[in-house]
Parts: structure tokens; C-alpha cells; sequence
């Protein structure tokens, strides 16, 4: 008979690892799933209502709805090499879901799902739409502070979910939070320098205490 692991001994059991990561991972792919969403009915709304019109004023002017068709990256940048982008976009995708196999954090999971809705939602429109596969122009519609995108560029729901989610994974990664759910080791040094600090004190106590009785009882 055996008898059962020590509490604190860091045995796991059976199931507890599958189960840590599948929380995070539908997690990612809920996130991913509704930022797709959003992208795909907002870019076919803007097609259906901004098509053949004057950019629309909201806000007093701080935003726009300002339909474009963007062959490139922000302000059309690298607009002469589209067919990049794709590949760009799939090689992102790949990399997360390798990642994903040691997810155990949720605010991991949430920055890259934020980033794997926003690149497949730009991904679909490089493949699928005109002028030809892999050539597709991407469709932005929202401009702040001026109608056509000369203070900042155009852009959609696709690239808000994508920046959102890489802004939350440096804060990540600054913060120490690691993708399997620990902390960077780094994080952990003042705690243990105070415990080391503590302890030297405590020993010197008790070493300034031993030699104190020991007087004592040597004038006696």
C-alpha cells in the first residue's frame, strides 16, 4: 500500500496539466474568434454603406468613417511587395499555435488570441479579396482627427485587436508573467534577498545571544 505524496511535494495529479492548459487555450480561441467576428461584420458593413460616399463625421471630428482598400501596411507602406503579407500572417499563426502547446496563462491567452483574430481577419482579405489571391487589399474604414488618414492611418477592428493584443504581451513580458503560467525568476530575488536577510539576522541573534550566556556562565 502506498501511502499518499506529502502536501507541498509538487506531485501533480493525473490530468491536472491537460486541464491547466485547456482553460487558457479555449480562452485564446474564444478571444480570437470574437475579434474575427467583429472584423468580418464591420469591414461588410462599411463596404455596404460607405461605398460611394463622403467619409462620415463623428465625434465633432475626432473619428471618421472613411472607406479605403489598403494593397500595403500602414500609410500603404510596402504596397509594391502585397503577396508579403500572407505569408507574413501565416508565419505568425504557426508560431502561436506552436506556443500555444505550453499555454497555461490566461492573460497569455488573451493577448494572443487578440493577435490571432487580428491577423487572420487581415489574412482573409489578402487571400480572398480583389484585385487576386494573395494580392487582396485589406479594408480599413476608421480615421481619427482627419477624413483621410494624413494624421494616422486607416484602419479596422483587425489591426485595433492585433495592436491591443501585442501591447498586452509586452506589458507580459516586462511584468515577468511567462506563458506556462510562472514567473520570471528575476522577479523573485528581493523576496528571497529579504528571507536571506531575515535569516542572517536571526542566526547573528542567535550567535551574539550564545555568547552572551556563555559569559555568564563562565563569571559564575
Amino acid at each position: 500500500m502506498s501511502a499518499a505524496p506529502p502536501a507541498g511535494s509538487g506531485t501533480a495529479e493525473p490530468g491536472t496539466a491537460t486541464k491547466s492548459r485547456r482553460r487558457p487555450v479555449a480562452i485564446l480561441l474564444s478571444i480570437a474568434a470574437f475579434a474575427l467576428t467583429v472584423d468580418v461584420l464591420t469591414k461588410h458593413l462599411a463596404l455596404v454603406e460607405l461605398s460611394n460616399r463622403e467619409p462620415v463625421r463623428l465625434l465633432g471630428g475626432a473619428v471618421y468613417l472613411s472607406l479605403t482598400r489598403n494593397s500595403g501596411a500602414a500609410w500603404s507602406l510596402g504596397k509594391e511587395y502585397t503577396w508579403v503579407f500572407p505569408l507574413i500572417g501565416l508565419g505568425v499563426l504557426t508560431w502561436i499555435a506552436w506556443m500555444a502547446r505550453t499555454l497555461r496563462s490566461v492573460p497569455w491567452a488573451i493577448s494572443l488570441g487578440l493577435v490571432v483574430g487580428g491577423v487572420t481577419g487581415n489574412l482573409i482579405d489578402r487571400i480572398f479579396r480583389a484585385p487576386g489571391w494573395f494580392v487582396g487589399h485589406v479594408v480599413d474604414m476608421v480615421s481619427v482627427f482627419d477624413p483621410y488618414g494624413r494624421v494616422f492611418p486607416i484602419f479596422n477592428a483587425a489591426d485595433s485587436a492585433l495592436v491591443c493584443g501585442v501591447l498586452l504581451a509586452v506589458g507580459l513580458e516586462f511584468t515577468g508573467r511567462q506563458r506556462d503560467g510562472t514567473r520570471a525568476a528575476g522577479d523573485d530575488r528581493p523576496a528571497n534577498a529579504a528571507k536571506k536577510g531575515a535569516a542572517s539576522e536571526d542566526g547573528a541573534g542567535a550567535e551574539e545571544s550564545g555568547a552572551t550566556d556563555g559569559g555568564r556562565r563562565e563569571r559564575a
